[in-house]
């Protein structure tokens, strides 16, 4: 895989990870909480960004491309399992709780 030069840090350092680290110290919720959404949120990143994306692009290869793909099925997953779990929740707070100890009419 190959390496990218990164700002003031190890110019050694795995793009991915560069992400990684870059991504979980950006402020994202503060964009949230100011009406920003997600995709908005995420063009701001690439463009605060752009000249250490570029560099990254500079080295890509097929195994840098595979690496991509990977992360895309997680991240894709991740979504699902955080769409589940949230669809969970919505029906546990929508569940009726019925009396079975209450007799039914009869119609005659």
């Amino acid at each position: 895989m190959k390496k990218i030069i990164n700002k003031k840090r190890n110019k050694n350092e795995p793009w991915f990870k560069w992400l990684t680290r870059e991504l979980n110290s950006y402020e994202a919720f503060q964009d949230f909480e100011s009406g920003k959404n997600p995709q908005d949120v995420a063009e701001d990143f690439v463009s605060r960004n752009s000249t250490a994306i570029s560099e990254v692009f500079e080295n890509f290869d097929e195994e840098d491309k595979d690496t991509l793909d990977q992360f895309l099925k997680l991240t894709e997953c991740e979504m699902h399992v955080f769409r589940i779990l949230e669809k969970q929740i919505e029906l546990r707070n929508k569940v009726r709780f019925v009396d079975f100890k209450k007799k039914k009419k009869m119609r005659s």
